[in-house]
């Protein structure tokens, strides 16, 4: 785990999305030295300008050859990755030539996923992917109502039957979220993800094929059953409550501990403005008697 203690650098391996700046702001402010490692075609303008360096995917030689001159041992990915790699790129990096034969294993054997398999190709090279848990807790969603509008009693049972769905998606490796609307599930998300999910939910709303007096529903983002923590995470953000508003939802919920408030300020900022709850799931099983 990185502590303000250890000298040497975290990677943080952007795509986009503000999270890589909002982890380099929580790890400076812990006092810990960061290296920011922009994706080429992924990261933000703005994280691509903090960045130390800017490599695509296919030049892997060159990321462990940067690692290893700036001595960093953790590695962080965040952010989100919008196109599939694209490994064509790879016969211009000798590094990733020698290692071709151990990356087409490891990403071709197995029913692990994608992330897993890359989180194994670091850690066979001697680094240790950590997670956001281990580095910057502060942006992890906490449990309880996180903003000032409080669910009504509809809005909790609705939640319990999103939630439920959410276990069903996680089962299945298909999603996290998924849409509640007076003890109906409207929606499950898919490979076009949470936004396309939640424009869907507005489209049916305009149609009429779900109908409600006033605002009603809520969006449930969860980690999935034995999901790797240090990837991937459920995030909802300022934009989230722009869709789960359009969409007429009374409110959002993300797992606490296990999910990712973009921009918290703002996104809750946003949710109070708007009327909308957002709520920190607690799903943490119960303390044993003698563990108190």
């Amino acid at each position: 785990m990185a502590s303000s203690g250890d000298s040497t650098p975290v990677a943080l391996i952007a795509g986009n999305g503000q999270l890589p700046l909002q982890a380099l702001a929580e790890l400076e402010r812990a006092g810990r030295a960061a290296l920011v490692i922009a994706i080429k075609g992924e990261a933000d303008e703005r994280t691509r300008k903090r960045a130390s360096a800017e490599l695509g995917w296919g030049e892997i030689g060159r990321l462990y050859a940067f690692l290893k001159k700036n001595g960093c041992r953790e590695i962080l990915l965040i952010g989100g990755v919008a196109k599939r790699p694209d490994f064509s790129a790879v016969l211009g990096d000798l590094g990733t030539l020698k290692r071709l034969p151990t990356i087409i294993r490891a990403l071709a054997g197995g029913d692990d996923s994608l992330l897993t398999k890359v989180i194994r190709l670091f850690e066979d090279e001697g680094y240790q992917v950590v997670g956001i848990k281990d580095v910057a807790p502060g942006l992890l969603a906490s449990s309880g109502v996180l903003g000032n509008v409080q669910p009504a009693d509809t809005d909790w049972s609705d939640l319990e039957l999103a939630l439920r769905a959410t276990d069903r998606l996680g089962e299945l490796d298909i999603g996290q979220a998924a849409v509640a609307v007076g003890n109906r599930v409207i929606a499950l998300e898919g490979a076009e993800g949470t936004d396309a999910m939640l424009q869907r939910c507005a489209d049916l709303r305009q149609t009429g094929r779900v109908r409600s007096k006033g605002r009603a529903g809520v969006l449930v983002k969860a980690a999935k059953p034995s999901q790797d923590l240090r990837v991937d995470l459920p995030t909802v953000g300022p934009r989230t409550v722009e869709l789960a508003l359009a969409a007429g939802l009374s409110g959002i919920a993300i797992e606490a501990g296990g999910g990712l408030i973009a921009d918290k300020e703002e996104t809750l900022a946003k949710a109070d403005k708007a009327g909308l709850f957002i709520v920190g799931i607690d799903r943490s099983p119960p303390a044993e008697p003698g563990d108190r």
